[in-house]
C-alpha cells in the first residue's frame, strides 16, 4: 500500500474519461503516474518509507511467447493502472511489488511523476523510432511525453524539429532546444531521419510520413489515435519508410530511462493541480490548453 504524494495527469486518463478507451472495471479510479510512500502491506522488496513509483503496467503473465521474449508489453493477460485496478487519483493505492519502480529522493514527487508514464512511453517511442547518432528527429505535439522526449533526445545529440498546435507549446519546444518550430501540417526545412507522433489525430501521420528521407522511421507513441486518411504507396510508405506503433511498455523501459535521468539534464516542467481540480486539467489536456506535464496533489 502506498500513500500517494503526487500523479501526474495523463491523456490516457483523458481517453478513459471520454470513453475512447472502455473502462475494463465500472468506477475504476484512474491515474497512472504515482509517487508515493510505502505504509503497508506485504512487500518484500520494499519496506514502509520508501519513495516508489506506480506506473501503467501493472501485470503479465510471465509465460507467454511474448513475455518469455522480453516482450511482457504485448502479452495478453497484461493489466494496467488506472484501467483494470485502481489508479493514483486517490489518498492511497496499492501495486504489485513487482510492478513498482524504486523512485530517487532528491527530486520533488511533482517532478518524479510523469516520469512514471510519459517518460517511460517517450523513451520506448524514441527506441521504436530508430533515431541514428546525432539524427534529425520530428515531433508532433508536444504534451507531457513529447516534451520529456524531446529533451532526451537532444541530451544525446539529435537535432529537433517540432510540428505542434499551440503558441504555450510551440514556446517550450523552443527553450529546449527545437532548431524549427512549426504547425502540425508544416514540413520542416530539411529531410528528418525519424519522427515520432505523439498527437491522438491519425490525419498527422501522412505528415511525419512525407517528412522522413529514404530508410527513415515513424513511431506512433499513443494508446488511441482517430483513423489514418488514405496512404499514398509512392508517397508515405516507398523508400522503404517504416511505420511503427508503440504499445504501452517493459519493466525494462523504465528502469532504463531512469538511469538515464539520473545522468542527463531532462526534467519535466510541471503544473501542480489540487486533486479537486482533475477534471478542469483533463479539459486542459483535451482542448491543448496545457504545456508540460500536468500533476496532481
Amino acid at each position: 500500500m502506498v500513500k500517494v504524494e503526487a500523479c501526474g495527469i495523463c491523456r490516457t486518463d483523458l481517453h478513459l474519461c471520454e470513453g475512447d478507451l472502455e473502462p475494463r472495471r465500472p468506477g475504476v479510479v484512474p491515474g497512472h503516474q504515482v509517487v508515493g510512500l510505502v505504509v503497508g502491506g506485504g512487500a518484500e522488496r520494499f519496506a514502509p518509507g520508501d519513495r516508489v513509483g506506480i506506473a501503467w503496467l501493472r501485470g503479465t503473465c510471465g509465460v507467454c511467447e511474448f513475455c518469455r521474449a522480453g516482450s511482457e508489453n504485448l502479452c495478453p493477460r497484461s493489466s494496467y493502472t488506472g484501467w483494470d485496478a485502481d489508479g493514483g487519483f486517490a489518498e492511497y493505492a496499492v501495486v504489485p511489488q513487482d510492478y513498482a519502480y524504486a523512485l530517487p529522493t532528491d527530486r520533488s514527487a511533482v517532478e518524479l511523476a510523469p516520469f512514471l508514464c510519459a517518460g517511460i512511453i517517450g523513451y520506448r517511442s524514441l527506441l521504436r523510432a530508430n533515431l541514428p547518432p546525432g539524427g534529425r528527429l520530428g515531433i508532433y505535439g508536444f504534451g507531457s511525453s513529447a516534451h520529456l522526449t524531446a529533451q532526451l533526445a537532444t541530451a544525446q545529440g539529435a537535432e529537433l524539429f517540432v510540428m505542434t498546435r499551440g503558441e504555450r507549446n510551440r514556446e517550450l519546444a523552443r527553450s529546449l532546444g527545437a532548431g524549427y518550430v512549426g504547425e502540425t501540417a508544416d514540413r520542416p526545412p530539411v529531410p528528418l531521419d525519424s519522427a515520432i507522433v505523439f498527437a491522438p489525430a491519425g490525419d498527422v501521420v501522412p505528415y511525419a510520413l512525407e517528412a522522413v528521407k529514404p530508410g527513415g522511421t515513424v513511431a506512433v507513441a499513443g494508446i488511441h489515435l482517430s483513423d489514418v486518411p488514405v496512404l499514398n504507396y509512392e508517397r508515405h510508405l516507398f523508400h522503404e519508410r517504416d511505420l511503427r506503433s508503440v504499445t504501452a511498455n517493459t519493466r525494462r523501459d523504465g528502469e532504463e530511462l531512469f538511469r538515464l535521468v539520473e545522468r542527463l539534464p531532462v526534467s519535466a516542467h510541471t503544473t501542480v493541480v489540487p486533486f479537486a481540480e482533475v477534471d478542469r486539467a483533463l479539459s486542459d489536456v483535451a482542448h491543448g490548453r496545457a504545456a508540460g506535464s500536468l500533476v496532481a496533489v
